[in-house]
């Protein structure tokens, strides 16, 4: 019975003991560590290649080329991060990392391009009226 109780408490305490200490150098280490198993040029690059089918064909290529050459990777990954560091704590970068760094969260990666390139219509007509109406009364 004393082995059952201990069992128990361990169990409930378990997530706290192994706990990352939150900190900015471990937000910046679990961040990087995240930021290496979702690389964002690959992702750019999947991502303007799957939204590129939404164009013309003879529109796709400058589309790509807008997309990846013109895009400074370097400053769009730093926002990343830094947004990442300042938003989660260590334990959820660490979690988010183990996540898509497993089978399952690579797979997962590989759908985001497609996902990204669904075409979709964030303003269906009637919203596009009303953001018309909106633009009218806001600008003159």
């Amino acid at each position: 019975m004393k082995t059952l109780a201990l069992i128990m408490i361990l169990a409930l305490f378990s997530n706290t003991a192994f706990a990352i200490e939150d900190t900015v150098e471990n937000r910046n280490k679990e961040a990087e560590r995240y930021l290496s198993v979702t690389p964002p040029k690959e992702m750019f690059q999947d991502v303007a290649k799957q939204m590129a089918q939404n164009y013309p064909s003879e529109k796709r290529e400058l589309f790509i080329k807008i997309m990846t050459q013109y895009l400074d990777i370097e400053a769009v990954v730093k926002s990343f991060k830094d947004s990442m560091v300042k938003t989660f704590t260590a334990d959820e970068l660490a979690a988010m990392a183990d996540f898509y760094g497993s089978p399952v969260g690579i797979a997962a990666t590989k759908k985001m391009g497609a996902y990204m390139a669904e075409p979709s219509d964030p303003f269906p007509e009637k919203e596009g009226a009303n953001y018309a109406k909106y633009s009218r009364e806001a600008y003159g």
